[in-house]
């Protein structure tokens, strides 16, 4: 049970938080997962919101990159609902079984080295708060410098929804893939 009242109707914020609840739903079609605890606070939901279109929908670099470092985060922060909603687009992305086992795992094997160069990287800074120069000429070799900072600002986005849900105790939703830690 989350530690948060669940924020899923306009009627449950102030009428000068309206426009905040409304630009989310506007944007997502609805407000669910940590949107409905980060309507606790509507500005930094509506803020957040704002970082999360750009970093889930419009930006340029690739979608599998970017599932790939969202599971990659959930599982490092142990996020279950986060691992949920990641793994189910993974998979429609074809990313292949064995590399969603293997982030689930915690290891590289088996995965494509394309896909294992966005994993480490993700893991790297997560566990290290930073990056050595040769791990970071590589990406730069491969993404150029606005898709590396896309890259890096993913992870950070995705760390913050894991914070948020982990912090709240938002569980999984009803069908989603089960992250056993």
């Amino acid at each position: 049970m989350a530690r948060l009242p669940y924020i899923t109707s306009r009627d449950q914020v102030t009428t000068k938080d309206q426009a905040a609840f409304d630009s989310i739903v506007a944007s997502r079609g609805a407000v669910q997962g940590p949107f409905t605890m980060f309507l606790n606070s509507p500005e930094l939901a509506q803020r957040t919101a704002h970082l999360g279109a750009y970093v889930r929908f419009e930006g340029s670099l690739d979608m599998r990159v970017r599932v790939l470092a969202a599971m990659t985060v959930a599982r490092e922060f142990e996020a279950l609902y986060v691992w949920g909603a990641q793994t189910g687009g993974a998979r429609r992305l074809g990313v292949p079984e064995a590399t969603i086992s293997a982030i689930r795992e915690n290891h590289s094997r088996g995965v494509l080295p394309e896909d294992a160069q966005i994993i480490d990287f993700t893991r790297v800074l997560l566990r290290r708060h930073r990056v050595d120069d040769v791990t970071a000429k590589a990406m730069l070799a491969r993404f150029g410098n606005d898709e590396f900072i896309q890259l890096t600002g993913a992870i950070g986005y995705y760390s913050l929804l894991c914070m948020t849900v982990n912090a709240c105790e938002l569980e999984a939703g009803p069908d989603a893939e089960v992250l056993k830690v």
